[in-house]
Parts: structure tokens; sequence; C-alpha cells
């Protein structure tokens, strides 16, 4: 019998690349998202992707009501929780908009897991470590106060996983803390696609490359680096896509160690935000319009992964390079554009 995995916010940037590796790799896959900050283009490519019409539910994860009839009308063997806002910078200023959504959503996917018997993987991040002690990060480095209500809720999430793994017999759960997803599909059929201003730097990159965006900013340039700009562990979004599966395998073939795991998702090669912008120059051949800003509320000077856990346990390792990424970018840009 094939399994079936519940995507949360699964027509999203990472969800809807997670769905297309969970589909490659013989999972049956359930998308459900409330679309408030996506439309259905990357719904579109996944199914194009993958030569199918995967079911999708539209519904927001804080509706218990909604959330209990979704699991109740199918088996689900695990679940990914992607179902939560992410931009650090509108965290700090409306936070309550961030631990309304991000925490009772997740609190319904746990009810649910409890009530049902169900693994839960839950999309963590690099944030939890707020400004760190030490470089690289490992799973063992301190959590640090969050810097934004955004990394506080994942820090908050953790331990409801946690708690609830410990509580409940039935609740199995592992935490991945990715670092900096970038890039698109090689095929250009999906990628990251925010409404509005993008909040991330790549998207911003592309949008001011095809002149979308007069021109991008780089936030601070006076940070404690070699080159003044804020240093990040950027890795591609296949290859994050693909640890989530290495993940949902560990759990459904009982190869876990503990009820509850965490793991870092990450390259361990540190970027500077200029190295990147001059990585994407290079890469494509384009002469991007930026300008140095202030610093932005949130940030962290520098975070970077050990990945070793993630690489002997999951048996899973970032493979693309940076080009490969950036041009994987461009080209989705591109499409979106028509241009390609």
């Amino acid at each position: 019998m094939k399994k079936t995995v519940l995507v949360s916010g699964g027509a999203g940037f990472i969800g809807s690349h997670v769905t297309v590796e969970l589909i490659q790799s013989g999972y049956d896959v359930i998308i459900a998202d409330d679309f408030s900050n996506c439309d259905r283009t990357n719904y579109n490519g996944v199914c194009q992707i993958t030569g199918r019409q995967l079911p999708l539910v539209e519904m927001d994860f804080c509706d218990i009501a909604a959330v209990r009839k979704l699991f109740i009308d199918n088996k689900i063997d695990a679940v990914i929780h992607f179902a939560a806002f992410k931009a650090v910078g509108e965290s700090v200023s409306d936070p309550l908009k961030y631990y309304t959504n991000n925490l009772g959503s997740f609190l319904n996917v746990l009810q649910m897991a409890r009530e049902q018997g169900c693994n839960v993987l839950f999309s963590s991040s690099a944030t939890v470590y707020g400004e760190p002690e030490e470089l690289p990060v490992t799973e063992n480095s301190p959590r640090q106060p969050a810097t934004s209500a955004y990394g506080n809720t994942k820090q908050m999430c953790e331990d409801f996983l946690r708690d609830c793994v410990a509580a409940y017999p039935g609740v199995r759960g592992i935490a991945l803390r990715y670092f900096n997803p970038i890039g698109a599909h090689p095929s250009a059929l999906i990628g990251e696609l925010p409404r509005g201003v993008p909040n991330n730097l790549v998207p911003f990159i592309t949008q001011t490359a095809i002149g979308k965006r007069e021109c991008l900013s780089i936030f601070g340039n006076d940070y404690p680096t070699e080159d003044g700009t804020c240093k990040r562990d950027y890795i591609d979004i296949v290859d994050l896509a693909k640890a989530h599966v290495c993940a949902v395998a560990r759990m459904l073939d009982d190869r876990m160690e503990q009820p509850y795991e965490i793991f870092n998702i990450g390259t361990g090669r540190p970027l500077s935000v200029l190295e990147l912008v001059n990585a994407f120059e290079k890469v494509n051949g384009i002469k991007l319009n930026w300008k140095f800003a202030p610093r932005r509320a949130g940030d962290v000077v520098a975070i970077w992964a050990d990945p070793s856990l993630a690489n002997e346990k999951l048996g899973w390792k970032a493979e693309r390079s940076t080009e490969e990424t950036l041009a994987a970018a461009w080209a989705w840009e591109k499409r979106l554009a028509g241009k390609q």
C-alpha cells in the first residue's frame, strides 16, 4: 500500500517542491493550502511535472473543524507542516498575526495527529539559533532568544512537537531546521512566487533583474563580516525538498532512534549577501541595479549549518551548486515574465 503524506501549505515555494519529490519517490500526496501567500501557479506546475492532477484542499489550518474533516476523510500516514507566515520583518511589526496563525495552525495539526495517530514533520528554521555564539551551528547548539516573532513561533512549535511526542504514544516527530532555501525547480515550472514585495533575497534579485523592481536593497554594509554584509547558508530548494523525503521515509520505515528528532538542513558553506549578488550577476551575465540600505530588524550577522548529522542519519546531502541554483532561479523568473 502506498503511504499518504499531507502537505499543508503545499502550494507554496517549499511545499510545492517537496510535493514533487514525494510523488517521484512513490508517495501519494494531498495538498492543502489557503492561498493566503501564493496563487495556483506552483500547484499547476507540480501537476505538470508529475503528470498528475493532485488532490487539493483549500482550507485554513487555524480552522480545527476543517483540519479534523481532512484527517477523518483521509488515511494520512504523515503530515508535513508548512502552513505558516514567514516574513521576518513583518513578524517584528505585527507579531500577533504570526502568533495567531503559526501557533494555532500547528496546534490543530498536533491535535489531529494525536487523535488519528500520525507522524509529524515540522518545517523549522535556523532562526531558532538566533545570533549563535559559535559557528557553524549543530543540532546541539543552544537556541538563543529569538530576534523576531517568526523565529519565536519556530521555537515554540518545536517545543509543542517535542512535548506532544513525549505525551502521546501514537505521535512521532521530526523537526527540520533549514537555513536559506533559494532557487527553483530545474524545469522552471515551479519556484518562489511571493505576493507583493519579496521579503527574501533571491526573488528580489530576480525581480530586479527582470525589471519588475527598480533597485535591490542590501540591508546593512557595516556588519562584522569580510565585506560588511550578512552571511547565510543558502541551500538549493530541490536539495532541501529531498531532505523531507528522507525524513518521511525515516519515520514511516521505523528507523527513528528517538520519537522526536531534529536535523539541520544546510550546505555548511556560508556566503555573504554581496557574494550571492555577485554570483548571480556572473552566472547569468546580468548587471543588477543595487544599493546598500540600513540594517533590517530581526537579521542576525551570520549563521550557517553543520549538516553532518543529516548527512549521516538521513542519508541526505546538499548536491546542487550555487551556480546551478541561481541559474534555475533566473530561468523561473524569465518564465514568469514570458521570456523563456
